[in-house]
């Protein structure tokens, strides 16, 4: 294995701990040995592995946004004025200070960046995008997409 943000190679072994944990990263290490086939102490190194080597970035909790008033989707297509090195990374940091923006893509398309903003309805998504999306630097026009279902979600 190699420093996080490189590839890194992984065995069978290494698939299968990961595959297992991304279906339950609440197992138990105990478990998780039985379930692919090895002991604990073994297992545990490797799991150790994949956390330093940045395969395994975290574990947290999957939350309904729906059961916290939050089930209003939209993706924002953002165009920039200035595609140069120094706008996106001034684009990119300020994306990561609006908590209503939950994923940010740059694109290779007719426009630069594809946001996807979680609001509770689109009142407040009018206000996230008139006063915080629209104010990003660089920003010279945007397009909305409204969600009208989820029929996958890899959070789910």
């Amino acid at each position: 294995m190699k420093n996080a943000g490189t590839t890194v190679d992984l065995d069978d072994l290494d698939r299968r701990i990961i595959a297992v944990l991304r279906r339950d990263g609440r197992i138990t290490v105990t478990d998780l040995a039985k379930e692919v086939g090895m002991s604990k102490t073994p297992c545990q190194v490797r799991m150790r592995k994949l956390i330093e080597s940045g395969v395994i970035r975290g574990f947290r909790a999957i939350v309904n946004p729906a059961t916290l008033g939050l089930d209003h989707v939209a993706f924002t297509e953002v165009k920039l004025s200035d595609t140069r090195e120094q706008a996106l990374s001034e684009f990119n940091r300020a994306v990561q200070r609006i908590p209503e923006i939950e994923e940010c893509h740059m694109l290779a398309s007719s426009f630069d960046y594809l946001l996807k903003v979680r609001t509770a309805d689109i009142r407040r998504y009018r206000v996230v995008l008139g006063e915080k999306i629209s104010s990003l630097p660089h920003v010279s026009s945007t397009s909305t997409f409204v969600a009208m279902e989820t029929v996958k979600d890899s959070s789910r």
